[in-house]
């Protein structure tokens, strides 16, 4: 689970300090605030680590791709200012150190952090010292080469292995990196870095290393020359499966058919527009969907004694509680399948096409919830898009439903980032954190805000009771000034 991210000079972003992400992350704001840009730049990390060219540092994408950012300066930071160049620190203990390292108007850097799903342990077969933990982070910057040839390099990228204790420190903590030299022949080379580690060299004279592979790869000559470090592969495909675990439902989804073909293949999920969201139900209807251990008050009045469901049930389930629909069902017709709903207040099913075109556009979104596999993080896009108030407000126990969600006896541990602009949707959270079904830690709620010097990000402090300390001005409008100007425009019309 993604657990903080940190991001320099991309796109609307001149800095977004620290974000920390929670289970279930939210950000709001008004049109153009940079909400989109965050979930991008997750995309962008995934579709580089998964773009076959190792010596592409960013894959920017194309037309075929999840996000296509265009050309490096397009992904700039539009306003970005430049800033003095400083020197790379030897120690990766304070990230900046990395994220300013080689830093220009023309550089980018970001933090990556999260949680694994079990211990890494490292042994030093040099020392026999032992290093592990449960949290990984990463740390790079890359930019233009400053030489004639311009272009994307890495400046610095490093990770960082450790485990939380209480009072803040570190536990077996370890770091290595790589740093982009100057020789004193003018050839730029990469110095590995290790801290409290010490890398043996199993060769002479060494003196640079080449450039890593992607933006967060250590070549296959940094393990040659030696002795002690080939858990760094290890470190390279911890990153990519996190990265791996990222999937994405954009706000457009695709419009339903009257039928769907399905030959028994399992999609990787319901793809960037949902239009995979029925192969995916076929897919999974043997899979098992329970509600995870809550409060029993809470428990009991939620799902009202059934305790778990099949897949396609699930997906039915929540549907009928959202008031879209009295049923669904995916049945099949010759070698097809189509989807066949009753909707309130008629009798007979009818195919999806011909139901409200809410129901359509939300499926995708509930079945990529409980469909994605164990410790996916999810990044959906406006869920609440055609849906009426109500629905809106039904999406926040469908969320919380699924990072809570079992699938056999083992948590699913599921996690959402969401963008919307909901105020329906964002009540209904608050309320269910104060009828603690949800705890406030594991909700981080957001507001993004143009300014002229970048896009700002403000986190909205929720305590335990639902309540927003901060709440900020005009949030989603101004009802008070609405209520006041049509309290005026009726004594006006009505003197008497």
């Amino acid at each position: 689970m993604i657990e903080q991210l940190h991001i320099k000079n991309f796109k609307a972003w001149r800095d977004t300090g620290r974000i920390r992400l929670a289970p279930l992350t939210v950000f709001f704001g008004p049109n153009s605030s940079g909400k989109s840009s965050i979930s991008q730049f997750l995309l962008l990390l995934k579709q580089t680590a998964q773009f076959p060219d190792r010596k592409r540092v960013l894959y920017l994408g194309d037309k075929k791709s999840t996000i296509h950012l265009g050309t490096y300066d397009d992904m700039l930071h539009s306003g970005s200012e430049k800033s003095p160049k400083e020197k790379s620190a030897i120690h990766l203990g304070t990230y900046d150190d990395m994220l300013h390292s080689g830093s220009e108007e023309r550089h980018m850097g970001f933090l990556f952090r999260w949680r694994l799903s079990k211990k890494m342990e490292i042994k030093d077969v040099q020392s026999d010292r032992l290093f592990y933990g449960n949290r990984l982070s990463f740390v790079c910057n890359v930019g233009p080469d400053n030489g004639q040839n311009q272009e994307t390099v890495v400046h610095a990228m490093g990770y960082r292995l450790w485990n939380p204790k209480k009072g803040g420190k570190y536990d077996r903590t370890l770091e290595i990196g790589m740093f982009r030299e100057e020789t004193d022949t003018g050839q730029k080379g990469y110095e590995l870095k290790a801290d409290p580690f010490f890398p043996a060299p199993g060769v002479k004279n060494i003196k640079t290393l080449p450039p890593p592979t992607r933006f967060y790869g250590f070549p296959d000559e940094a393990v040659a020359y030696y002795l002690n470090i080939g858990f760094v592969r290890d470190l390279n495909l911890a990153l990519e499966k996190q990265l791996g675990q990222i999937y994405y439902l954009g706000p457009l989804r695709e419009f339903p058919q009257r039928s769907y073909t399905w030959s028994g293949e399992v999609p990787e999920d319901v793809g960037w527009h949902g239009n995979l969201a029925v192969n995916a139900i076929l897919a999974a209807r043997d899979k098992w969907i329970s509600p995870g251990e809550r409060n029993p008050v809470v428990n009991a009045i939620i799902n009202s004694g059934e305790r778990k469901r099949r897949f396609e049930a699930m997906i039915a389930y929540w549907l009928k509680e959202m008031g879209l629909i009295k049923s669904f069902e995916v049945r099949s017709v010759g070698r097809d399948y189509e989807v066949m709903v009753r909707t309130a207040g008629i009798r007979e099913k009818v195919n999806l096409t011909d139901a409200g075109f809410g129901v359509s556009q939300v499926l995708p979104v509930l079945v990529q919830c409980f469909y994605a596999p164990p410790n996916s993080t999810l990044i959906i896009e406006q869920p609440e898009i055609h849906l009426h108030p109500s629905a809106q407000a039904s999406l926040a126990d469908l969320f919380i439903e699924a990072i809570q969600a079992k699938e056999g006896e083992k948590d699913r541990n599921i996690q959402l980032l969401i963008e919307s602009h909901s105020e329906h949707f964002l009540r209904r959270l608050q309320r269910r954190i104060a009828e603690e079904k949800l705890s406030h830690k594991d909700a981080a709620i957001y507001v993004c805000h143009p300014s002229d010097s970048g896009s700002k990000l403000r986190p909205l402090e929720v305590d335990e009771y639902g309540n927003i300390a901060n709440w900020p001005k005009e949030f989603f409008g101004d009802k008070m000034r609405d209520l006041m100007a049509m309290t005026e425009a009726t004594i006006r019309r009505n003197p008497k």
